[in-house]
């Protein structure tokens, strides 16, 4: 009999690494001894312990490292060295991130962090936060955080961030703090699964999600049991389809602008390395809906969505809104004939809609 394959190891992302050092390294700045390992609270609450592999730096500014273990995600920074340095500031100064050796510099709009900051993103600095305020009895400490990743400049290389307008290096990233192993069959597998279970339960109304932020604000809209919500991540049509043969009464999909450009454009695998946003198929469909003056040609020439839905704010101009309609038709001709109802909900980074269609009309 043939045997399954063993279950695909989790890991943990480079914000967690990063928190870790942090905490170990105010630790060391403290006067403790150089902890062999740290725990650390993820953002589920969740604590979990990680192990320091190095330390270095001065007494006024300690250094620890660890190790990334991304589990079986084929991530370029598994086996990294993520170093963090800590230094106490002046009273009232706050805690302060910098970019180290391989961590990146943001030069553009449209990332969750405005240009000029080092790319380290809103969930580790906030795990940093919680951290080094369980390091410091309680109280956040002010202090200078400096991250830093070996060989990060050269790794970067290999990832999209200087067409997203960071330079320098890798950005610190994760929103949960865990990586999760990427497996198109397991992931897919999971959400027939969900689905499955959905129409076990009779359940009227199901969400699928493209990540965390429209996941949360989908349901919060709507009012959705957990059981209701289905983790699509980049696999639309892996959903779409199996719903085709196996309806649902109703069917949101939420995602940010720029995978739902993406599904607006035919993609029904959202991934990065898979598909890309066709620039200059986005301007001419805001210019068919009426983008003013000289927008269509910016939106065209932008390096990115994000930068893009910047600029159409900037003029007033719903791209939002005009996203969202693009994929409810994508995504509706790819559920027919089920007679699902369906809608799109488009969201920025901070969980804001920006932009819904239900097929009732057309922008």
């Amino acid at each position: 009999m043939k045997q399954s394959a063993p279950p695909l190891r989790r890991g943990w992302t480079t914000g967690s690494c990063a928190t870790a050092a942090a905490k170990a390294a105010w630790l060391v700045l403290l006067g403790h001894e150089p902890p062999a390992s740290v725990t650390i609270t993820l953002p589920s609450g969740q604590d979990v312990a990680f192990s320091i592999c190095q330390y270095g730096g001065t007494p006024d500014a300690p250094c620890a490292a660890v190790i990334k273990d991304a589990g079986d995600d084929p991530d370029i920074t598994h086996g990294a060295m993520i170093r963090c340095t800590v230094r106490a500031l002046a009273t009232g100064a706050g805690l302060v991130f910098k970019a180290g050796p391989g961590v990146g510099t943001i030069t553009r709009p449209g990332l969750p962090l405005p240009p000029g900051e080092p790319a380290i993103n809103p969930v580790p600095r906030a795990m940093i936060r919680t951290a080094l305020t369980q390091a410091n009895n309680g109280t956040l400490p002010d202090a200078e955080v400096t991250i830093s990743i070996d060989h990060g400049q050269e790794l970067a290389k290999r990832t999209l961030n200087a067409r997203l307008g960071i330079v320098g290096g890798l950005s610190v990233l994760g929103t949960t703090g865990i990586v999760m192993p990427f497996s198109c069959s397991a992931w897919i597998q999971s959400i027939h699964r969900g689905i499955d279970v959905a129409r076990a339960e009779n359940l009227p109304h199901v969400l699928g999600a493209t990540g965390n932020v429209s996941e949360k604000a989908g349901q919060a809209l709507y009012g959705l049991p957990d059981m209701a919500l289905i983790e699509m991540g980049d696999f639309a049509g892996g959903l779409l389809k199996y719903i085709r043969h196996h309806p649902v009464p109703r069917l949101s999909l939420a995602g940010g602008i720029a995978k739902m450009t993406k599904l607006g454009q035919g993609c029904l695998d959202l991934h990065s390395s898979r598909s890309r946003a066709d620039m200059p198929a986005l301007a001419q469909l805001a210019a068919q809906h009426g983008a003013p003056g000289t927008l269509p040609e910016l939106i065209r020439t932008s390096p990115t969505v994000a930068e893009a839905f910047l600029l159409a704010r900037s003029h007033n101009f719903p791209l939002g809104e005009v996203i969202a309609h693009a994929a409810w038709a994508v995504a509706h001709k790819t559920l027919s004939p089920a007679p699902v109802l369906l809608d799109i909900l488009v969201f920025d980074r901070s969980g804001t809609l920006v932009g819904k269609a239900d097929g009732s009309f057309t922008p």
